[in-house]
């Protein structure tokens, strides 16, 4: 049995993610800042007969990121896919940006991503076997209109995961991203809809993707069939970047 720890895994794709692993035999360390966290991990136990927890933590902040590594090692002895999924935006022109809207969404989308890795790596390394999965965006590819704060951080993602699975492909960890294009949650459901159809018009498949398609990739990437795939970034969108 594996173990799963998925940053911003209360809803949203987070939770697909861990839904769509429990599913396949692995249990699951949901962490994130909201409470809807514990009836996630309850959804998930219940559903696959796997053991998930919910940690509240804020994965911008160091201190507590290796606090609850130490306590997911506790419960579930072992650590073997890491799945940075965790981010937030504060969009807005850049003349207009507030320093520390810049600063909280780099904190939290990258510096975020830094943290989890760097504290679950001692473990991966011990066990000689490991699966990073950082999601990105296709914002970070392209660049987007009012998010220059998210596409740098998102940008920053890709170079750190090609940067990581350099450093750890000896030890048998891999790493790669997966850049998302306009999936259905939260985020995008609460923009207007006219931006929504124009998005819609873009993709080639003519429609929004789902949670359920992003996880499907993570799950994929965490198989022994992707065991010779790292450094690498997936894009999931449609074909918008095509």
């Amino acid at each position: 049995m594996k173990v799963a720890i998925i940053t911003g895994g209360a809803k949203g794709i987070g939770k697909a993610i861990g839904l769509k692993l429990a599913s396949l035999d692995t249990d699951i360390a949901i962490w994130d800042i909201v409470d809807e966290g514990e009836q996630s991990a309850k959804e998930i136990s219940s559903t696959h007969k796997v053991k998930a927890r919910f940690y509240k933590v804020d994965v911008s902040s160091y201190n507590e990121v290796s606090e609850t590594i130490k306590k997911v090692l506790d419960d579930f002895n072992k650590i073997h896919i890491m799945v940075n999924n965790a981010g937030i935006t504060r969009d807005g022109l850049l003349l207009r940006m507030k320093p520390e809207e810049w600063q909280s969404v780099i904190n939290v989308n990258l510096t975020g991503c830094f943290n989890c890795t760097k504290t679950v790596l001692k473990t991966m390394i011990s066990q000689r076997w490991g699966r990073i999965i950082n999601i990105s965006s296709i914002i970070g590819i392209t660049g987007n209109f009012g998010q220059s704060n998210y596409a740098a951080s998102k940008a920053g993602i890709i170079g750190f995961t090609k940067s990581v699975a350099k450093e750890v492909a000896k030890r048998n960890i891999t790493a790669n991203a997966i850049a998302p294009g306009f999936i259905e949650t939260d985020m995008t459901l609460s923009l207007p809809d006219e931006v929504k159809e124009t998005y819609q018009k873009q993709i080639p498949l003519k429609r929004l993707g789902k949670p359920a398609d992003i996880a499907n990739i993570v799950a994929f990437l965490t198989s022994e069939d992707a065991s010779y795939i790292t450094g690498q970034v997936i894009n999931v969108d449609g074909g918008l970047l095509m």
